[in-house]
C-alpha cells in the first residue's frame, strides 16, 4: 500500500512538473513564480554551499534560473523538476567558484596588482526579519560558519542532505557520487559539524541558511524582469 501511494504520488509531481513547464513554454508568467517560489530555498542553499557567500549565492540562483528557462525544452521529466534545476544551480555555482579562483591566481601574478572583483547580486541584506529573534540569529549564524567550515565535499552533501531534506538518491544524483559515498560523508560532516557546534553552544536545532521574506521576492523579481514580465 505504501509503495502504492509513493508511485501515485511520484507521478502527481512528474505530472505538475510538465505542466508548469509546458506553461512556462508558453510564456505564462504564473508558472515562472509557482516554479521559483517552489525552488528558491533549495537552490539557494545549494549555492551557498558551494560559494559560502549570501549574495553570490542569490546571483548564481538568478543566473541558473534564467538559463534554466531559457533551455526549458530541454526538460524531458527524466527527473523531477527541482533535481533539473538544482543540477543547473550547482554546476553555475562550482563554475563561478572556478572562475574566483583562476581570478585569485591571475592577482598573484608577478606584476599584477589588481585584486579580483565580485560583482554582488543588487540589493542588501534584510535589515529587518520578524521571523527570528537576535539570539536565534547568532545561534543560526554559528551553524551556517561551522558549514562553512566543513571541506566542499562534504559541506555539499551536508547542504543537500541535512539542510534542504534531499534523499540519498536525489542527493548522489546531483552531486555525480555514489549513494554509498553520500552516506559516508554525512556521517563524516555530521561529526565535524556536531564537535564545532557542540565546543560553542551545544545542541541545537539544525535550521540555517534561511531563504524567504523580502530576500525570495528580491531574487524572484529580478529573474522577472530579466525574462520581460516586470518592467
Amino acid at each position: 500500500m505504501e509503495a502504492m501511494k509513493a508511485k501515485a504520488a511520484t507521478i502527481d509531481v512528474h505530472s505538475d512538473d510538465m505542466d508548469l513547464v509546458s506553461r512556462a513554454i508558453a510564456s505564462d508568467p504564473d508558472a515562472f513564480r509557482t516554479i521559483m517560489q517552489r525552488n528558491n530555498r533549495r537552490l539557494y542553499r545549494i549555492a551557498r554551499g558551494v560559494l559560502r557567500d549570501d549574495f553570490e549565492a542569490e546571483d548564481v540562483v538568478q543566473e541558473a534560473y534564467v538559463r534554466a528557462f531559457s533551455h526549458l525544452g530541454a526538460f524531458r521529466g527524466d527527473s523531477n523538476l527541482s533535481t533539473w534545476l538544482s543540477r543547473i544551480t550547482i554546476n553555475e555555482a562550482l563554475g563561478r567558484l572556478r572562475k574566483k579562483r583562476r581570478a585569485r591566481e591571475a592577482s598573484f601574478a608577478p606584476g599584477n596588482t589588481t585584486e579580483a572583483e565580485i560583482i554582488r547580486f543588487p540589493g542588501s541584506p534584510d535589515s529587518e526579519d520578524p521571523e527570528r529573534t537576535m539570539a536565534q540569529r547568532q545561534i543560526l549564524r554559528l551553524v551556517e560558519q561551522a558549514t562553512d567550515h566543513l571541506p566542499q565535499g562534504f559541506r555539499n552533501v551536508f547542504i543537500a542532505r541535512v539542510i534542504e531534506g534531499m534523499s540519498v538518491e536525489e542527493t548522489a544524483e546531483l552531486l555525480g557520487l555514489r549513494p554509498q559515498t553520500v552516506k559516508t560523508r554525512l556521517h563524516r560532516a555530521r561529526g565535524l559539524v556536531r564537535k564545532e557546534l557542540h565546543a560553542k553552544v551545544g545542541p541545537i536545532l539544525l535550521d540555517a541558511f534561511p531563504f524567504a521574506g523580502r530576500r525570495c521576492d528580491r531574487l524572484s523579481l529580478a529573474v522577472m524582469r530579466r525574462l520581460g514580465f516586470v518592467s
